[in-house]
């Protein structure tokens, strides 16, 4: 039994010492100090030995494990000092290589439109007011001459989330939140969110956005309206731009009107852009009707005021050339590269 051991441990020691990684060291330990290694088989034939031997046997047997051991953890800590190294070697860092180049984000289209119309008319001393998105009906439609049954409504189909809760279709609303809050002087522009239940396609969305302006003051008139306007399509359009107004009709307005500006493109001389026609229509306008100021809490005996709603989606189409509003929201970095 002695022979066995010592031959043993001396082949156990020489295996280790051969063994390439961390498994093949576990291989042997499991070899010759499992419960069905080497060791444990040699220990079973402890019941043939004379009562003086055993001792010695087992101090022996005790003596060839732990060497061993002490072998295979000499050898564990080298793999894994060797693994460590490697992994070191495989995450160095050269900090001399050039770093990756990175892509600068931009303005997306809508916003650079809409910075600049805001810019136009702060310039004109206007201020910026927001407002919810879920608005009540009474200010939606009712507040602004468009009560239940009219019309109007449908010619604008509404996502309603209750009877009287609803996702605004249009920035008006602000008008009579806005007069309800705040006396003449009013100078406010209105931008936002709205929504409205179309089919996407080309040219519709139901979600986009729109700029509500509003004035309100003694001796307001139309011809300020058109100045006003003027200002906004010279800022966006250049210097030679040109507008018209076309009556219309708006509940919320009265006289109304229809805004145009000469096409840029041609000239007003007429173009595939302006379909021949010389003009774009861009917005809708009008002296704000007597009712809308009494549902603000505003005299109309006294002041009178203008109000105008333009689509911010319909002016960056027209600016940028644009012939599909779903690219406007597709967020293809393909397209918004360009801009």
């Amino acid at each position: 039994m002695k022979a066995q051991l010592e031959a043993m441990r001396k082949t156990a020691e020489e295996k280790i010492a051969a063994s390439k990684n961390r498994d093949d060291l576990e291989s042997l330990r499991i070899a010759y100090l499992g419960k069905k290694g080497e060791l444990t088989a040699i220990l079973k034939q402890m019941g043939s030995l004379s009562a003086d031997e055993r001792p010695k046997m087992g101090q022996l047997a005790n003596e060839v494990r732990s060497a061993i051991e002490k072998k295979i953890t000499e050898f564990a800590e080298k793999y894994k000092e060797a693994e460590k190294r490697e992994r070191l070697a495989l995450e160095t860092i050269d900090v001399t290589m050039p770093g990756k180049d990175m892509t600068e984000g931009h303005k997306h289209p809508l916003s650079i439109v809409l910075d600049e119309v805001k810019d136009i008319f702060i310039g004109m001393g206007f201020q910026i007011a927001t407002g919810p998105e879920v608005e009540l009906d009474y200010y939606n439609f009712e507040a602004l001459n468009i009560p239940k049954g009219h019309p109007a409504r449908d010619t604008q189909d509404t996502f309603y989330i209750t009877e009287n809760v609803l996702l605004r279709t249009q920035t008006s609303p602000m008008q009579i939140r806005y007069m309800e809050q705040h006396k003449p002087p009013i100078r406010i522009l209105a931008p936002g969110r709205v929504f409205r239940s179309d089919a996407a396609d080309a040219t519709h969305s139901p979600l986009f956005h729109q700029i509500e302006g509003l004035v309100v003051d003694k001796g307001i008139t139309m011809g300020d309206l058109k100045a006003c306007l003027e200002t906004l399509a010279k800022g966006l359009f250049g210097e030679s731009t040109r507008i018209r107004l076309r009556p219309h009709h708006f509940p919320f307005t009265e006289p109304s009107c229809e805004v145009d500006v000469s096409c840029f493109r041609c000239g007003g001389t007429g173009c595939s852009m302006c379909k021949g026609e010389g003009w774009i229509e861009i917005l809708g306008a009008g002296m704000v009707h007597p009712q809308v100021l009494r549902n603000g809490g505003i005299d109309p005996e006294v002041y009178s005021g203008f109000a105008f709603g333009v689509g911010l989606e319909r002016i960056v189409l027209s600016r940028f050339r644009i012939d599909d509003i779903r690219l406007l929201y597709e967020n293809d970095v393909r397209f918004l590269s360009q801009f």
